[in-house]
């Protein structure tokens, strides 16, 4: 793995969610950011963190691969890949099953990433409205204090977990209620559910720093109801538009951006937006 450095400045950052194999989505979504939609490339002012689960559910898992790979060769600047669950049943740590698997190719593509530092767990995003913690599933609680030893800076929590894919991969697939049927306040970055052990997680801590996730949603996007037990949706507030749902804690906000495609595209959503008060760090 190579070495992680802090990028370029940018004065904007664009963190996407979950893209679940829907390539046209994603062009959508770039083209809307300001990506040239003929060449597809990003513009200079843009830096894009997108949060994992690129693969599966919808039909172009193999393509929505090759045009991320395409980025972190011509532009590995602008754009900033994290590891997902469905990415990290390539990557010796089956824990479920999913069919249709994709293809050999394709899977050699994402242990490439692994093993070169293209792909990690974590980034940090400084704005002028706090500084944001970026992964996959969230950070519970019970993971910063047991496996981090609490760091107080999203950039420092950042590092923290991207170290831990040289010395303990182990700790990054903890994995929760999703597989276990055990709820777990120290559930891990990829697996953490958040209705039920992100944010109760950490009901009884201040928060450090705010964070940004994907993976699971407090809101059934298709009727707009939110799920959960009434301390965790109480505190939440969402964007029918942009299928971003916010959750208001004490010391910091948890922000969730999966937009929930499946089959079929999600009809409306877009990527979390703001402005840079410096490098996107990992």
């Amino acid at each position: 793995m190579t070495d992680l450095l802090p990028r370029p400045s940018t004065p904007r950052v664009a963190v996407i969610g979950d893209i679940g194999g829907q390539v046209g989505a994603l062009r959508y979504e770039l083209v809307r950011l300001g990506a040239d939609p003929h060449t597809g490339v990003i513009p200079a002012d843009l830096t894009i963190v997108q949060v994992g689960d690129v693969i599966h559910r919808g039909p172009d898992s193999e393509e929505v691969v090759a045009l991320v790979d395409s980025y972190l060769h011509r532009q590995p600047d602008h754009w900033i890949q994290l590891i997902g669950n469905h990415e990290g049943l390539y990557l010796g740590q089956t824990a479920f099953e999913w069919s249709p698997r994709v293809d050999d190719p394709t899977i050699a593509t994402l242990r490439r990433w692994w093993e070169d530092g293209s792909m990690v767990v974590a980034a940090a995003v400084p704005t002028a409205d706090g500084d944001f913690l970026v992964t996959h599933a969230g950070l519970t609680a019970g993971f910063w204090r047991s496996v981090l030893d609490v760091p107080h800076t999203a950039a420092q929590a950042a590092t923290a977990l991207n170290s831990l894919i040289a010395n303990r991969q182990a700790a990054i697939f903890r994995s929760g209620v999703m597989l276990t049927g055990r709820k777990s306040g120290a559930a891990g970055p990829l697996w953490a559910s958040a209705p039920t052990e992100l944010v109760p997680s950490w009901f009884h801590s201040t928060m450090p720093f705010s964070q940004i996730h994907g993976h699971s949603s407090i809101t059934d996007w298709s009727t707009g109801e939110l799920r959960g037990p009434a301390a965790v949706t109480t505190r939440t507030s969402l964007n029918l538009i942009t299928r971003h749902e916010t959750t208001t804690m004490r010391g910091g906000r948890i922000i969730g951006i999966d937009p929930d495609h499946g089959a079929d595209p999600a009809p409306l959503w877009s990527a979390w937006e703001a402005d840079l008060t410096g490098p996107v760090s990992m």
